[in-house]
């Protein structure tokens, strides 16, 4: 074998190891979740995730056919968590808003909810209006679209942050706040068990698409288009097959994928 034909045997051995070596990566996914938002996501005692998100996680790599594994992280400091390459994509119930876009890319939506208000049942609140709420404490979980709405649409009340919904839910059950904005969907499931007897939905909230965003959607780092397209077709697949009712099912009495 001459030097030339040794060459190209090398480099093609390089090539078909690079080619293969990328094959491999694509075959494993790691998938950042919360594990503290039921009923999308949460860590339960024993260590299990569960929730609606986690289940739409493993049908997507499923149809993918990739590898998936989970871990949580906290919500504020998620995105950082993925520009990092702690994982490779959120599925987290994070909204496709414009700010968000500017740090990470998104597939397309896989649900959208619209934001609701709660308030104890024996509340002298009677409407969401701007009005009713003035001077009024509101809970919110921080850095999420439901406190960026609270602090552009109800200016003139008090905005409590929590790192958790599991938070502002203890302080509302014990009159220290008079109200708590988030999805309608937590909001209502919370209400069916025993620790959200104390409150009723007051109502739900108006869309504001510059704030609540498109829907959720997935997020993988700022640029990889290719892997959220990857997901926007799975998700295409799983709605058309059927996989995605018999999620959707389990949790929910309606459809949450909302409109087209």
């Amino acid at each position: 074998m001459n030097i030339s034909t040794r060459f190209f045997a090398a480099a093609s051995i390089a090539a078909l190891s690079l080619f293969a070596g990328s094959a491999m990566a694509q075959e494993k996914l790691v998938i950042g979740t919360e594990g503290a938002y039921p009923p999308f996501n949460n860590l339960e005692a024993n260590g299990q995730l569960t929730g609606f998100d986690v289940d739409i996680a493993k049908a997507l790599c499923e149809e993918m056919k990739v590898t998936c594994t989970f871990v949580t992280n906290d919500w504020e400091g998620i995105i950082p968590a993925l520009q990092s390459k702690k994982f490779d994509a959120i599925v987290a119930s994070m909204s496709i808003t414009p700010e968000r876009k500017e740090q990470v890319t998104f597939s397309k939506k896989y649900y959208n909810t619209p934001p609701a208000i709660a308030v104890p049942k024996d509340s002298p609140i009677k409407d969401a209006s701007a009005a009713s709420l003035k001077g009024k404490t509101l809970g919110a979980q921080g850095s999420t679209t439901h406190s960026n709405y609270t602090e552009k649409h109800m200016p003139d009340s008090e905005l409590k942050l929590y790192p958790t919904a599991d938070e502002y839910k203890l302080d509302i059950s014990n009159g220290r706040i008079d109200g708590v904005v988030d999805d309608i969907v937590v909001l209502s499931e919370w209400l069916k068990s025993d620790a959200g007897k104390c409150c009723k939905i007051l109502a739900p909230l108006p869309v504001d698409v510059e704030i609540n965003g498109e829907g959720a959607g997935i997020a993988v780092r700022k640029g990889d288009q290719a892997l959220a397209d990857k997901f926007t077709a799975a998700i295409a697949a799983i709605r058309a097959n059927g996989k995605y009712k018999q999620i959707q099912d389990k949790y929910f009495d309606f459809d949450v994928y909302g409109g087209n």
